[in-house]
């Protein structure tokens, strides 16, 4: 049981990194349009190149991400098959994993990883003003 719900709280931590990454440049396109300038926050926007960054980078040397590995280590030990038995586990896998070819899913991490960086550069985060004062 105790594996399991390992498992389960790692496919929660992929289900939130991938939300971010997603979410987020649909978020920095929007802010863009009505000109919100929180998504120019520099933290936001350079957690969220880095964040893509690493998974294009994983799908361009062919590495298993390590939550995805952890996840699958985790249910054989608790005896599960990898997609997760729990509901909870089910749930959250179903919503981030997709039955496509490697290739497809690698080429689909690159490009997006290709459009946030390419709106990281042409729309970048605003840059700290330092103050003279003291």
């Amino acid at each position: 049981m105790g594996y399991s719900l390992i498992a389960d709280a790692i496919v929660a931590v992929h289900v939130a990194y991938v939300s971010y990454v997603v979410l987020g440049q649909l978020l920095i396109w929007l802010g863009l349009a009505f000109r919100w300038r929180w998504v120019r926050n520099p933290w936001f926007r350079w957690t969220h190149l880095i964040m893509i960054v690493i998974v294009g980078g994983e799908a361009v040397l062919d590495i298993e991400c390590p939550l995805t590995h952890w996840e699958g280590h985790f249910r054989e030990l608790a005896g599960e098959k990898t997609s997760g038995t729990s509901f909870v586990g089910r749930l959250l896998h179903n919503l981030i994993f997709v039955d496509w070819p490697p290739w497809a899913i690698n080429t689909l991490h690159i490009a997006f990883a290709l459009v946030v960086l390419a709106t990281f550069i042409l729309a970048p985060p605003r840059r700290r003003v330092l103050s003279s004062e003291f």
